[in-house]
């Protein structure tokens, strides 16, 4: 909402010395996001007058039409001479008032006026358009021509209101009040302890039976319908210069004059409105929900089709408006422009249920000013305040006779009432302000207050944000000041912390960034689609998702059951902005549905709840393992002096699991596997053993041609997912020195053949089990395949066994019958003989 400061000082008499600077600071101490404050016409400099067209010469032999002017300034040249000017622009004529920018001046943004010869001429200054002055587009797109009755010499500088200054206040979703300069000038009034002058303040004729016929057949969805009538209205007048440069200052275009007014008022006092050419109207104006499949072609030229929950304006031929959003072009008011302008119109001022108005917007996509205030709230006391207002300024500016007849329609209803202790404010805020405090600040907001100990607070109409106890004491604290509240450090209870599964999830993340990983957290919506770009299975488990009932887009409305879709996105983001070498990864959560479903209970707010309670709230909510993944592409490691670097490949990704249940103090079983996104021939599967079951926790290796191909992935990216909250359950992250031995190693090689298909983690477990308690250490350094010398559909892996003893010397006879061992049990199970 922007607030010219000119037009607050009409309803609060601040002090002359107050900047815009120093308002702001009061509102912001008062609770209102004041964002920035404009200084309009800062470096404006005069001479900056009007002036009017003497003549005017077309001059030829240009690429555009090019026009030298005469223009009378009166005495403000100094010589009462006609001005030459010379002027590109079109749209003013001979006898036009227009601006003048002379000799001398400077124009926003440091632009110097000196007399220059340009087309062949000498143009001593320039004739001035609404962007040049700073002042936005006045819709003419073209210089300024103003009203024949504005005096020639006189200063341009005051009659456009070019200095000002302009607040522009973020105002959120409860405070609908403050979109209006009626509700800012209430709070400047309070932050500054003045009296404000109410513009709603307006004597309101009653209704009678005399008005335009209204029948509204929603009371639910329209509260309160006012119409009014004005006729006679003089077709070629136009908005005066004040009402539209208030208009340009909050950032509105002016259109028409009996658009303008409209606006103003809406600008005014927060109620929007809508004038309708009366002429064509037809009929009764209704009030209705609109019927399936309706059409209707609002003002912006768009032919929309309606749902049955959008509440819409209608005469005897169908919808002529979407109420509280925008009007239908069948019924609008002609600009002034046009050959037959509109003389004749009503008036609607009405108030709309906020939910019904903002649902239809959205569900339009179509976002106007009046939309945004009915959604925050609009005070429906201010209806016929706003309709007479209307009325005044269209009798006043444009010579018509406001018609007698005053049509209200009004469903009844209560003023809203809340019961307070009168201590409750200080128990909120650990202050003590005390009953007459409290009642201070609650009549300055507009509230009527009765009681002692126990507060009868009645709200005011331009208030519906406040709804219960809280929202009474949040005004007394926010009015009282959020900087006087003092600062109290809470005092956790001793022995509480991180915990076990926070520890872990922390380690984990160390422990992957000090590997080289960067952290890549991603949002947890998805679209379904991508579980064929992952090529899963029709009746995979991950595609079973948690749909969302208003996701923040259309294109994403379910939770996440893997977190590759998000890390393959940021892989393929940086991939294509030049960062080719990618090591991400990321911790967070997945969402899996419950095979019951479950409606969650809403908890109660005054009071903790119970254990049953939570547990019940708990039941309701999808599974929410934590998991971690991580993504590689390009090379692992950069080829320099130090050698030639290695590209990543699907063993990173292994290791990275690795890594994890390391940290996790799990014993983590790689074997191959085959799974959706991977690689048939380069995925490893990753297994625990849980209540002496074997699980599968995740998956690692490179990524199916296929998958890269449709996520638009490098060549070769490789990825890793992994449950943590499993390795959590089954693992044991107790540190545990190092056995430190006195006593030497033992090195033996081993060289197995196996056939080609035998995975090297099965010999490795052999190996592993067989040497028994004396083995410190495996490890595979060489993989070598030759047909001619180990024949058909065969390999060669190569062990360095570690044999140490903690009490004694290993002989060679111990070393190499442990080694005989090892031999022995993997030649049982997977087939491996010794290489010869």
């Amino acid at each position: 909402m922007r607030v010219p400061l000119s037009w607050l000082r009409e309803y609060v008499d601040l002090p002359a010395t107050e900047t815009g600077r120093d308002v702001q600071a009061k509102l912001v101490s008062a609770g209102l996001e004041v964002e920035t404050v404009e200084h309009l016409g800062a470096d404006l400099k005069g001479p900056l007058v009007v002036g009017q067209v003497l003549t005017i010469e077309e001059l030829e032999g240009f690429k555009k039409p090019i026009r030298f002017c005469t223009v009378d300034v009166g005495q403000a040249n100094g010589t009462g001479e006609p001005q030459e000017i010379v002027c590109g622009a079109r749209n003013f004529q001979v006898g036009d008032k227009v601006v003048v920018v002379l000799p001398g001046a400077t124009l926003p943004g440091g632009f110097s006026i000196s007399a220059r010869k340009t087309y062949g001429r000498t143009s001593h200054g320039m004739i001035c358009s609404g962007d040049e002055l700073g002042m936005g587009d006045d819709g003419s797109h073209g210089i300024i021509v103003l009203p024949p009755e504005t005096e020639v010499g006189k200063d341009a500088i005051e009659l456009l209101e070019l200095v000002d200054e302009v607040l522009d206040i973020a105002v959120t979703a409860n405070r609908g009040d403050c979109l209006s300069i009626r509700g800012v000038a209430r709070e400047a009034a309070i932050a500054y302890g003045l009296p404000l002058r109410d513009p709603a303040l307006l004597d309101v004729p009653g209704p009678n039976a005399f008005g335009y016929p209204v029948q509204v057949s929603d009371p639910l969805g329209c509260d309160r319908f006012t119409a009014r009538t004005v006729t006679g209205l003089s077709p070629e007048a136009r908005s005066p210069l004040w009402l539209q440069r208030r208009l340009q200052k909050v950032g509105m275009r002016p259109i028409s004059l009996a658009v303008d007014v409209t606006n103003y008022v809406m600008m005014e006092l927060g109620q929007p409105l809508h004038a309708y050419d009366r002429t064509l109207v037809r009929g009764t104006i209704g009030v209705r929900r609109a019927e399936e499949g309706e059409q209707i072609v609002t003002l912006d030229g768009v032919e929309r089709k309606l749902h049955a929950e959008d509440l819409v304006i209608t005469d005897e031929r169908g919808p002529i408006g979407l109420a509280g959003v925008m009007g239908g072009a069948n019924t609008e008011i002609a600009d002034h422009s046009e050959a037959q302008g509109t003389t004749d119109v009503v008036i609607e001022a009405a108030h709309f249920d906020a939910v019904a108005i903002a649902r239809t917007a959205r569900r339009h996509k179509l976002s106007s000013e009046a939309s945004r205030r009915f959604e925050r709230g609009v005070d429906p006391q201010a209806a016929a305040a706003a309709a007479q207002r209307t009325v005044d300024l269209l009798v006043l500016l444009a010579g018509g006779t406001a018609e007698a007849g005053v049509t209200e329609v009004v469903a009844p209803s209560a003023p809203h009432t809340i019961s307070v202790p009168a201590d409750h404010p200080d128990k909120v805020a650990g202050v003590s302000y005390g009953r007459e405090t409290v009642v201070r600040r609650l009549q300055e907001v507009g509230c009527d207050v009765y009681g002692q100990d126990e507060l009868i607070v009645t709200v005011p109409s331009w208030r519906p944000d406040l709804q219960e106890i809280n929202d009474l004491a949040e005004e007394v604290i926010r009015l009282e000041g959020y900087e006087n509240l003092p600062s109290t450090l809470p005092r956790p209870p001793a022995g509480r912390g991180l915990t076990h599964r926070q520890r872990l999830h922390r380690r984990a993340g160390r422990a992957l960034a000090g590997a080289g990983y960067v952290e890549a957290p991603n949002y947890p919506f998805v679209s379904e689609q991508v579980f064929d770009q992952l090529g899963l299975e029709a009746d995979d488990p991950a595609r079973r998702v948690v749909r969302l009932t208003n996701p923040l887009n259309d294109e994403e409305p379910a939770l996440r059951t893997s977190l590759l879709p998000g890390l393959l996105g940021a892989l393929r983001r940086n991939d294509g902005r030049g960062s080719h070498d990618l090591a991400l990864f990321e911790t967070g959560l997945v969402f899996l549905p419950r095979s019951e479903q479950r409606v969650a209970a809403v908890l109660p707010v005054d009071r903790r709840p119970t254990d049953a309670e939570i547990a019940e709230l708990d039941a309701a909510l999808p599974e929410q393992p934590r998991h971690v993944a991580v993504v590689l592409a390009g090379a692992r490691e950069q080829a320099g002096w130090w050698g030639k670097g290695r590209p990543a490949d699907w063993a990173d990704a292994v290791e990275a699991g690795r890594l994890v249940a390391r940290e996790a103090g799990a014993e983590l079983v790689v074997r191959g596997g085959q799974y959706g996104p991977w690689h048939p021939g380069r995925c490893a599967e990753f297994v625990v053993v849980v209540d002496g079951t074997e699980t599968v926790v995740g998956h690692a290796g490179e990524l199916h041609p296929r998958v890269v191909k449709a996520f638009g992935l490098p060549a070769r990216t490789s990825a890793m997912e992994l449950d943590l909250d499993v390795l959590e359950a089954v693992g044991d992250d107790t540190p545990q020195a190092p056995a430190i031995s006195t006593f030497p190693v033992a090195t033996q090689d081993v060289a197995l053949v196996v056939d080609k298909f035998v995975p090297h983690a099965d010999v490795e477990t052999a190996l592993r089990e067989g040497a028994g308690e004396l083995l410190e250490g495996i490890r595979l350094f060489d993989v070598y395949e030759n047909e001619e010398q180990l024949g058909d559909g065969k390999k060669s892996l190569a062990y360095a066994l570690r044999f140490r003893a903690g009490d004694r010397t290993l002989t060679v006879d111990e070393a190499s019958a442990a080694r005989d061992a090892a031999v022995a049990l993997a030649g049982e199970r997977t087939g491996a003989v010794l290489r010869g």
